[in-house]
């Protein structure tokens, strides 16, 4: 079962479906059965605490908020996550520049906040440090994030070619730039030019040779792309990471769920399964809800159809609202039920 031998599981689907519903009952479930677990989510309207009924949030002195045994939650913020990452950067920048730099330096990184993938790249440095620090530091059996795997993961895999663009800019404004052009080497093959891996490995002694203080610039761009490769092959890894896609028996659920799939299998990602949800009961009843599951079943004969090599999880539609922890505990039974 997937709850019992992955260290992560990626959960996506279209907004709506019941994403972060099925979630934190995964990880609830996860908990009830011994697996120390940390349920995050990305979503800035904090549905994960709306989910569990409790403040969750994202304490800085630990990962988590413990909401029972083993079961713990995290709601990362990402417009404060962007911000946190742009002064680290600037931060970090400072220290290895001249201080007639530094003007630069903040007209760079103001344009850099409001750019195109700005919160991506600051919610995967986060998401790869949490990865880190929970499972190899603070002893999770397992992490779930409650996010959209297709657009993180994929851009996991441009990202240090966007850093070594962005490094490459700010060191246009240094005269002594050309003796860092090896710096760049090891991020980007071709020196940045008609790039087909940005997940190379970097060079093993890259920076020898080089000044204190080019070698420190180059040795914080190292570790970072080492930082993103671990997360990029712990991703691809099988044994211990697994995808789950949500979707509802509707058109749009369906369609997006279809180029979803696709792309994961593109990039070799290891797509796990389907949870189909808010399947119509066979007891519901009425002329209307006949109607209904009529037209379901098309949906339904389409999802077996189109993804017929892919385990699915149907997870029948409930009278009520979940709310709270006693209604995820009936939506725990329900997908222990469903073999999950």
């Amino acid at each position: 079962m997937l709850l019992n031998d992955k260290n992560v599981i990626l959960v996506g689907g279209k907004g709506g479906v019941g994403k972060t519903t099925m979630s934190a009952t995964l990880a609830l479930l996860a908990a009830a059965r011994g697996r120390k677990t940390l349920v995050v989510s990305t979503d800035p309207a904090h549905s994960l605490a709306d989910a569990f009924g409790v403040k969750v949030g994202d304490p800085k002195d630990t990962l988590g908020v413990r909401l029972k045994d083993n079961l713990y939650a995290l709601e990362i913020d990402p417009d404060r996550e962007v911000k946190a990452h742009i002064e680290r950067v600037g931060a970090e920048m400072k220290k290895l520049t001249r201080p007639e730099m530094f003007a630069e330096i903040e007209r760079q990184l103001r344009l850099t906040q409001q750019s195109p993938g700005a919160q991506e790249a600051a919610l995967l440095e986060r998401i790869a440090t949490i990865l880190e620090q929970g499972l190899e530091q603070q002893d999770f059996d397992l992490i779930i994030f409650d996010t959209a795997p297709t657009g993180h993961t994929l851009r996991l895999l441009s990202l240090p070619e966007a850093m070594a663009a962005w490094t490459q800019g700010l060191l246009k404004h240094d005269s002594r730039s050309q003796k860092l052009a090896g710096v760049l080497d090891h991020l980007t093959p071709k020196k940045g030019r008609d790039i087909d891996n940005p997940m190379s490995d970097p060079k093993q002694h890259e920076s020898d040779g080089m000044s204190e203080r080019n070698q420190a610039i180059s040795e914080r761009l190292q570790a970072r792309q080492r930082l993103f490769q671990r997360t990029r092959r712990l991703f691809t890894d099988p044994q211990r990471c697994a995808i789950l896609f949500v979707l509802t028996p509707e058109k749009l659920p369906v369609l997006e769920t279809q180029r979803s799939v696709a792309t994961l299998q593109q990039e070799k990602l290891p797509l796990a399964g389907l949870i189909v949800n808010r399947v119509l009961p066979e007891d519901a009843d009425g002329a209307f809800l006949a109607q209904r599951r009529q037209h379901e079943q098309q949906y339904l004969a389409q999802i077996e159809q189109s993804f017929a090599a892919i385990e699915r999880f149907y997870v029948p539609l409930q009278a009520m609202d979940i709310e709270g922890m006693q209604g995820l505990e009936h939506m725990q039974t329900l997908l222990a039920q469903a073999k999950l």
